[in-house]
């Protein structure tokens, strides 16, 4: 394959980090920016705001893009709950501004991530794309308004985009909150974990490795016959469910979970990604049992342990 140049927004990330790692793996290049300049495994993460438009032109100006793979965004109804201003600019503004790019240097592929907060909490599963979208919150709003955008510059100005909706994604390089991440943290610090609810709360988790490998089908795919696409793991269970997982493969850990739905998250069904699997070949390859192991072998290694589970 040919080396191809791409522009990653938010590749300080854990999903942008995991997708530059791959394509930098593969030999392909990347123009990677974040808020905060970083130097990661694949190379150094330029210091770029999404709504400095000026600066996005500079960082992209005669690289020959192929492609822009925008991962940057608050990332979760959690971040900026406080700050709805900042939310809108960054999430709406800040996609606007990178389909500008990318009509300006005509790639030949747009790749945004957007979230399942567009839906809301959802009727009876599997949930398909096409079913009516409400989300509950400022943060799942703006993601329906980078939607938008995303498929309106495809139509109207011959973007060639999509836009893929990540279920929880999870993995060790997340700094945002994330309840599995604590309840592995918890566990190796000899910590208990204690909630007043979740036990019977259903939550879907990706991990990092499977969200980049299916943004990057869609990136590679010859040609989009559709422009939204769910992006999960494979397993549907409760809170409850995950924490019996986490014991088994850390027996000292602590979990108590009360009854009751996660009062910061939509209550929702489980997700249909035949669309994905069908049109890209997307099959999600990280168990989670599997990348449990991982998250907990990283946190091992961040803390000088070399023990595995």
């Amino acid at each position: 394959m040919v080396a191809r140049t791409h522009f990653i927004t938010g590749a300080a990330g854990l999903v942008g980090q995991a997708v530059a790692n791959k394509l930098v793996a593969r030999g392909d290049r990347v123009i990677a920016i974040d808020r905060n300049s970083a130097l990661l495994p694949f190379g150094n993460v330029i210091a770029c705001d999404l709504k400095d438009i000026h600066r996005l032109y500079a960082l992209a100006e005669d690289a020959d893009l192929d492609s822009v793979i925008h991962c940057g965004a608050y990332s979760g109804p959690m971040v900026a709950r406080d700050n709805p201003y900042d939310l809108v600019a960054v999430n709406v503004m800040g996609t606007a501004n990178v389909l500008e790019l990318a009509r300006i240097s005509r790639v030949r592929r747009f790749i945004n991530c957007s979230s399942v907060s567009v839906y809301g909490s959802t009727a009876k599963g599997p949930v398909r794309e096409d079913v009516h979208l409400a989300p509950s919150t400022v943060y799942g709003a703006t993601k329906l308004a980078a939607e938008a955008l995303v498929t309106a510059f495809a139509r109207e100005h011959g973007v060639d985009a999509a836009s893929f909706r990540l279920s929880w994604v999870y993995g060790p390089n997340r700094s945002t909150p994330c309840l599995l991440g604590r309840m592995l943290r918890d566990a190796l610090s000899g910590k208990a974990t204690e909630l007043p609810w979740g036990s019977d709360f259903y939550r879907q988790y990706i991990h990092a490795d499977d969200a980049a490998d299916g943004l990057i089908a869609g990136l590679d795919t010859k040609e989009l016959s559709t422009r939204v696409f769910n992006l999960t793991g494979a397993n549907y269970q409760t809170l409850g469910e995950t924490a019996a997982l986490v014991r088994q493969i850390l027996p000292q850990a602590q979990i108590s979970l009360g009854d009751g739905p996660d009062p910061g998250d939509d209550a929702q069904h489980e997700f249909d990604i035949s669309a994905a699997t069908e049109e890209l070949g997307y099959r999600p390859s990280v168990s989670l049992e599997q990348g449990i192991r991982r998250f907990v072998a990283s946190i091992n290694r961040e803390n000088g342990n070399s023990e595995g589970v």
